[in-house]
């Protein structure tokens, strides 16, 4: 009996010290981000799940508890695009380069508000998520890449909204010519999204410290519309005076659009490139900001 007992005992001994490896061995540890550079971006790819989740969590904490729900994404360019063409296309007579001045301003509108949308959300989400951000881990970039990409719904309706009337004025004879500039449309997207994830990254990694610029990116972003070719084209800014707006790396894209859907306003390739180039600078210095930041920013937020 002894014998057995004392097999019993070892074979326990060995099991649990199996088990402790085991343990030991799947154990991961968290360490705070060194450096400017080190941003881990790899480690979002483990994360995808839970991208998708916060996307999906975004989509239907917007609208609910509201009247419109969804709808809203249609409601809100129409009504938004109809008084930009009473207020800006009849009253302040504003050229829109020969195209009807309504799908001139909703072609702006529905990117503009993809890009202010997203910029918004972003530079808000540290301080919104506070609580969940102090109870678990997870790569804090899940959280402004969540809202880029939960943005991108809306976006889509919107543009699908936007084809619908293009459709409709091509039907009722409406000079509008289809150029290969329509092609890059996906591009067009993909810098909106970098300088919103860029800028929104920038701001909120400031915010955490400063908390009055929260406030401040909202007025911001209305004043950077002026500045952007959303309600006017290019061409209707002094030729002494283009350069400046040219410095805006937005206003290829939004004069591309329209050149690509609407066969109207002015865009090169090397003004894209020098584009792509700004929203590639923008996002790395969002990403050193939110590495220096990281460690503390539960400490301010």
């Amino acid at each position: 009996m002894n014998v057995v007992a004392d097999s019993r005992q070892r074979g326990g001994t060995l099991r649990a010290r199996g088990e402790g490896q085991r343990a030991a061995g799947a154990a991961t540890v968290i360490s705070p981000h060194r450096g400017w550079f080190d941003w881990r971006l790899g480690q979002l790819w483990r994360y995808r799940d839970l991208i998708s989740l916060f996307v999906w969590r975004d989509f239907v904490s917007m609208y609910k508890q509201t009247i419109l729900g969804p709808a809203w994404h249609v409601v809100q360019p129409l009504l938004t695009t109809l008084t930009f063409t009473i207020v800006f296309g009849t009253l302040a007579a504003l050229p829109t380069d020969g195209a009807p001045p309504f799908l001139f301003y909703l072609a702006g509108t529905v990117l503009w508000n993809y890009f202010a949308g997203s910029l918004t959300s972003t530079a808000r989400t540290f301080v919104w998520n506070a609580g969940l951000l102090g109870k678990v881990y997870f790569h804090r970039l899940v959280l402004p890449i969540s809202v880029v990409i939960s943005s991108l719904i809306s976006f889509a309706i919107q543009l699908g909204i936007f084809l619908v009337f293009l459709g409709a004025h091509v039907v009722s004879g409406a000079p509008l010519s289809l150029t290969a500039w329509a092609l890059l449309t996906p591009l067009f997207l993909l810098l909106l999204a970098g300088y919103a994830l860029g800028g929104g990254i920038v701001v909120c990694a400031l915010t955490t410290r400063y908390r009055d610029l929260g406030q401040l990116i909202t007025f911001g972003v209305q004043l950077l519309m002026y500045a952007t070719p959303v309600i006017y084209p290019l061409s209707a800014v002094p030729e002494r005076l283009r350069w400046a707006l040219l410095l805006n790396p937005l206003t290829p894209v939004m004069e591309g659009f329209r050149l690509g859907f609407l066969g109207v306003g002015s865009a090169s390739l090397t003004q894209l490139l020098a584009s792509f180039g700004a929203m590639l600078a923008l996002l790395a210095v969002g990403l050193m900001l939110f590495t220096r930041v990281e460690r503390t920013f539960m400490d301010t937020v």
